[in-house]
Order: C-alpha cells, then structure tokens, then sequence
C-alpha cells in the first residue's frame, strides 16, 4: 500500500482528521453494505442484540445500550427498533422483552456473514496486534483528552 505522506511527515499528521477519514470510510462502507440488503446499521445493532444471546433483552436494555453509539440517540434507536418490530424480525411482548423470529433469524445470519466480510475486508494486511495497538493508541487519545468511550 501507498500511504499520503512519508513516515517522517506522517508522524506529524493531526489524528482528528485520520481518526475522522478512517471513520467515515468504515461507517460509510458498513451502511451501504446494510442498505443493499434492506436494513440500517442501528436495525443491525439491535437484531443482532436480540439474536446473539441467550439472555432475553427488553426494549429499554437494547436501546439504552445502543443509543451511544455513534450518536444516534434515544429517539433514533427506539425508532429503529419499531422498524424491525414492524419487518416480523423480532416481537415485543408486553413487558417489552425482545425475541427473535424465524424470520429474523434467516435475516440475521445473512446480514452476520455480511458483517464477517467486511470485517475481513477491513482487516485485510492488517495483524491481530496491530490492530490491537491501533485500538489501544485510540484508547490513549481519547483519555488524554478527557474523552469517554466504551464498546460492549
């Protein structure tokens, strides 16, 4: 790979605006993947909340866990969650505890091994512990300047 700058001139670089390229390329990458199978990155977030676990979530667990990332919000992410309601992929009953439907199910697995792939796509020339550096740097900028940040 060609990189933008040498690694004299790279070093002095600002974070804000790679951490913000690199970003924008994944999220754009991940959304325009989910769209072409009919669903959001938020939809994904929560089926796949309600799918992988054996523990049953409600309403409220889902969305307050979700909400934070990449600031949709309380409001966008209990729309979304109506969404998938409404697509017969998950149920609600009315202690607001969410289920998986066979529907969901088939949905899920598809868009799962959608995700794997771009997982490995992004992946792609790139080591476990570099990756794992490249997440600790991240970790270090944010707590250095009084960011908060957290990932389930």
């Amino acid at each position: 790979m060609e990189y933008s700058h040498s690694d004299t001139d790279l070093v002095k670089q600002p974070i804000g605006y790679w951490s913000w390229a690199a970003y924008k390329a994944v999220v754009t990458r991940t959304r325009a993947v989910l769209a072409g199978i009919g669903t959001t990155q938020p939809q994904w977030w929560a089926l796949a909340q309600v799918a992988s676990t054996d523990t049953v979530k409600t309403r409220d667990e889902v969305s307050s866990l979700l909400r934070h990332y990449l600031d949709v919000g309380p409001e966008t992410m209990e729309s979304e969650i109506d969404m998938i309601i409404a697509q017969g992929w998950i149920t609600e009953d009315a202690e607001g505890r969410l289920g998986i439907t066979a529907d969901g199910r088939g949905f899920y697995d598809k868009a799962a091994a959608l995700q794997d792939e771009l997982w490995a796509e992004r992946h792609a020339g790139i080591s476990d512990e570099e990756y794992l550096t490249t997440l600790k740097v991240l970790q270090r900028f944010i707590h250095n300047t009084g960011g908060r940040a957290w990932h389930h």
